[in-house]
């Protein structure tokens, strides 16, 4: 949930419709290297930039295939904002490492699940931990480790005490009392999961036997001592099991409260997500909104007499839902809508260093923008609207933010723009994070569509180097994810480059229910998701195939999520694709209403499948299967508690009772996405044999390790 933009904002203006590939490529095709998976895995994958609190050094996790080329590991760099040092990699373990934040001094706070140089080596305990590298350098040093884990640490600005979350049992008294439980468990062989509340899963795992907590601890000893050890302070005890899951945390600059978002589950379908205070001190906490809204992404100003929120209404099957920024005074909890002529949904937002305005980000037009907000007008500036903008970084001096930027052609890449101007081109930072020369052989177009209402449709439409008039490319359509969301930026998982080096041609449309068009794009897919995102897909499909570099007669479509939700609608409307790939999908809702996770919270776009069970099966692609004569190609991680892998083997039963022409690609080891890089290997294999074989009428050949 989150994003928004300003009143008269005009989403239909086009931008440069060709945008180079970076690079010129010859005319001779032999003269450039072939983007091979080999290359795509090979590149450095930014995530997660910080800037120290002087403003001085950034740092950035960098992600890169591990040496036995089985996982992704991760390492933190350090970037010289002026672009006048290289930059230098300034951890270094077999576990890798993820970016925490910096302390008040500069030393830098990161999670790691490498092992404590000072304990006794255990091979099958992987705990992960926080960890201390001080601001003059040197080696890190572990400052706290607990059984379950650490996730999420924020840091005062004007004091030494951090706030993080852990995982504990429920009964747990502390840290030392969690381990022991857990060892109790292990050494009784039991794995067994008792609930009493809902929801049990979230995303990928059993919320149970821990539960998450929060802390606060100082840091003075750590910095002063190399041998201390945190002291924690459990400042949420038992929180329930999925009340603070995935919740933002920030502290206030004297460090005395934390804030951050508290999930009430008690009362299904109703949900309330509200923003609390609690007091260091005294663990007392208070509740500073009403709950009427879902709040998230909390944030306190650097002054501290602010916090700013992304609230998103609940919606219900006849409203579609909308987010603003939220300002709320941490004192009295009265808030006020920050950016209420704002037809976007914003996202991520930060403070300026002078507490006067707040950045953010939101989905525009295929690019994901970056903007500004000032308190005292409630103007809003739109900063960057060319690719997709991402973990904005303010300077403390307040003239520069510095950000990742990638587009469709390009992974993210460290950028710097002025704090104020409006639509500028981000520059990108020398001496950033070296990218290894990639010039993917293909071109990107801006698209536009009218759909049956006469909205415009737009899409991006990827293009093979050889792709022309005389020899057509074959098309792929690719169904983005969502359902709220949009194609901006460059992709790791559904990269189209590696589809174009093949030959195809990539459609990426945005349909209605996408984001960075307005609300009235989502309200018309909102709880009809087979109605106008279907006919705006299939428009985009028909402006692409009016082109003469594209064969209208060679088409498939492809899709995840909500995209594979399409896939499987699209194959019970029409013939008109030689072949249908759809992953981690939705097939029959009625039962996806009781097995994913949070299934209440569909009900807020759905219905009551109890009450109302006709709309569930009005939308699901399932009461469609006997229409369905494309080959079909099933995806599925068995861990995905999302989308669970039930619908899979549903739409799998079916498609083989009504005679399909099918295969089923399951990964037992993955979840909603495909991360490990040997899978992803085979993912593509297959995918692109699938294609090859019903689009391009070539022999199946299957990936050698199937």
């Amino acid at each position: 949930m989150g994003h928004s933009g300003f009143a008269g904002l005009d989403l239909s203006r086009d931008r440069a419709e060709t945008l180079a590939a970076g690079p010129q490529l010859r005319d001779d095709r032999a003269m450039n290297d072939p983007f091979t998976f080999d290359r795509f895995l090979a590149l450095p994958r930014l995530s997660a930039l910080k800037l120290s609190p002087d403003g001085t050094r950034l740092v950035v996790a960098v992600g890169r295939l591990g040496p036995e080329g089985k996982e992704m590991k991760t390492a933190l760099w350090q970037v010289d904002p002026a672009g006048a040092r290289k930059p230098r990699r300034i951890t270094r373990s077999a576990a890798g490492e993820s970016v925490g934040c910096f302390a008040r001094d500069g030393s830098l706070l990161f999670t790691s699940s490498r092992p404590d140089p000072d304990a006794k080596a255990d091979s099958d305990k992987k705990i992960n931990a926080l960890w201390f590298l001080p601001a003059e350098g040197g080696e890190a040093r572990l400052l706290l480790a607990p059984d379950g884990g650490i996730d999420g640490v924020a840091a005062a600005l004007a004091a030494d005490t951090i706030v993080f979350g852990a995982h504990l049992h429920p009964d747990a008294k502390d840290m030392a009392d969690d381990a022991d439980r857990a060892k109790a468990r292990k050494e009784a062989g039991v794995g067994a999961l008792l609930f009493d509340s809902y929801p049990i899963r979230y995303w990928d795992e059993w919320l149970a036997p821990r539960r998450r907590r929060l802390f606060a601890a100082t840091t003075t000893a750590a910095e002063a001592d190399p041998e201390a050890r945190l002291e924690p302070l459990d400042l949420t005890g038992d929180a329930g099991p999925a009340a603070l899951v995935e919740s933002a945390i920030d502290i206030s600059p004297d460090g005395k409260t934390v804030y951050t978002r508290w999930v009430d589950w008690s009362n299904p379908p109703r949900i309330c997500a509200d923003l609390i205070a609690v007091d260091v001190a005294t663990r007392e906490r208070r509740v500073l909104t009403d709950g009427d809204a879902w709040y998230d992404s909390v944030t306190v100003s650097p002054g501290g007499r602010h916090l700013v929120a992304v609230r998103t209404t609940f919606g219900s099957p006849d409203e579609a839902v909308d987010a603003t920024l939220w300002l709320v005074d941490p004192a009295t909890g009265k808030g006020r809508d920050l950016t209420p002529s704002f037809d976007l949904w914003p996202e991520s937002p930060i403070w300026a260093a002078d507490s006067n305005s707040v950045f953010f980000t939101a989905d525009m037009d295929g690019c994901v923008a970056a903007f500004r907000v000032d308190l005292a007008d409630g103007a809003v500036t739109t900063l960057i609207a060319d690719g997709a903008v991402s973990d904005l970084c303010p300077s403390p001096d307040g003239s520069t933010v510095y950000a990742l930027r990638s587009t469709i052609l390009n992974p993210a890449r460290i950028v710097r723009f002025d704090s104020h101007a409006a639509d500028q081109s981000a520059v990108e930072l020398p001496n950033g994070i070296d990218e290894g020369g990639i010039a993917v052989a293909s071109s990107v177009e801006r698209l536009t569509a009218v759909a049956t209402d006469g909205t415009k449709v737009r899409a991006w439409l990827v293009l093979p180097w050889k792709a022309s008039a005389q020899t057509p490319a074959p098309l792929a359509v690719m169904v983005h994810g969502g359902p709220l969301g949009s194609w901006a930026g460059w992709h790791w998982r559904w990269n189209p480059h590696l589809l174009t080096e093949r030959g195809y041609a990539v459609l990426l449309p945005d349909p209605a229910i996408s984001l960075g068009y307005g609300r009235h794009m989502i309200q018309r897919g909102w709880g009809k998701w087979g109605d106008a995102p279907f006919t705006d897909v299939m428009a985009a499909t028909d402006a692409a195939l009016k082109r003469k570099d594209i064969d209208a007669k060679r088409t498939a479509l492809l899709g995840g999520s909500f995209g594979g939700y399409m896939a499987n609608w699209v194959a019970g409307q029409t013939d008109r694709f030689r072949a249908i790939v759809t992953h981690a999908s939705l097939w029959d809702l009625r039962p996806f209403h009781g097995t994913t996770d949070t299934g209440v919270e569909w009900e807020h776009e759905m219905g009551d499948p109890y009450l109302q069970p006709e709309l569930y099966d009005a939308q699901s692609p399932a009461t469609n299967v006997a229409a369905i004569k494309t080959p079909m190609l099933v995806i599925h991680g068995e861990q995905d508690f999302r989308v669970p892998v039930s619908e899979a083997l549903k739409l799998w039963t079916d498609l083989a009772r009504h005679g399909v022409r099918a295969r089923f690609l399951c990964f037992p080891d993955e979840n909603h996405w495909v991360l490990k890089p040997q899978n992803s290997r085979i993912w593509y294999e297959t995918v692109l044999a699938f294609l090859d074989e019903h689009v391009l009428g070539q022999e199946w050949v299957r990936p050698a390790l199937l």
